[in-house]
């Protein structure tokens, strides 16, 4: 990194701890911040310090709100019967803003992944069941990746939910609408045919 004065070094470092910030563009960040008024370093100061405390997970799906519990459990505008499993509360927003889920959400706050640590007992999933039983939920939703840890937390779920005798269903992967099948990889056009529906 070039010899920029320490304050300034220390800011480039932090951003490009963002997801998709290289070195070029958390130096442009932090030069564009610098030319900001004081005022608006100051929101954006006590912005960042409180985001913690005033941002919390939701006490019952463990979605984010402001408040005790968010907007995805108002039981006046969700279908209490069924129950959308995802990693993360981000998740949520991606999912509602197709507006094809009018759902419950569950976040379970992480994938099963030995490489990385994460363990059944840091995924609570006794909360998981308390909360299908409580619910009367008739029909459970898994909405995780598609990646090695997707697929394992998955099938574990499945399992244990289909002991319940309830409908578990996973979301589709394939190919993308208007692609082409000559730029598809191998992998989705496999997924693609795995996972097809009727016509």
């Amino acid at each position: 990194m070039a010899h920029y004065p320490q304050e300034l070094a220390r800011l480039i470092s932090l951003l490009r701890k963002l997801p998709g910030v290289g070195g070029k563009t958390a130096e442009r960040f932090a030069f564009q911040l610098l030319n900001w008024k004081e005022a608006e370093l100051g929101q954006l100061s006590q912005l960042l310090q409180d985001l913690k405390s005033h941002i919390i997970p939701c006490s019952d799906c463990h979605c984010l709100t402001d408040q005790g519990r968010c907007l995805f459990c108002d039981p006046l505008c969700r279908d209490q019967t069924k129950l959308c499993i995802i990693a993360s509360a981000r998740d949520a927003y991606s999912i509602d803003e197709t507006g094809a889920y009018k759902g419950l959400y569950h976040v379970l706050g992480g994938l099963l992944s030995p490489i990385h640590g994460t363990t059944l007992s840091q995924l609570d999933l006794e909360g998981l069941l308390r909360r299908i039983h409580a619910l009367k939920i008739k029909e459970v939703i898994l909405a995780l990746d598609s990646t090695l840890e997707g697929d394992t937390t998955s099938l574990f779920l499945k399992e244990q939910i289909q002991h319940l005798g309830l409908p578990v269903s996973r979301l589709a992967f394939g190919i993308p609408m208007g692609s082409s099948l000559d730029f598809v990889d191998g992998g989705t056009l496999a997924r693609a045919l795995t996972g097809r529906q009727n016509f």
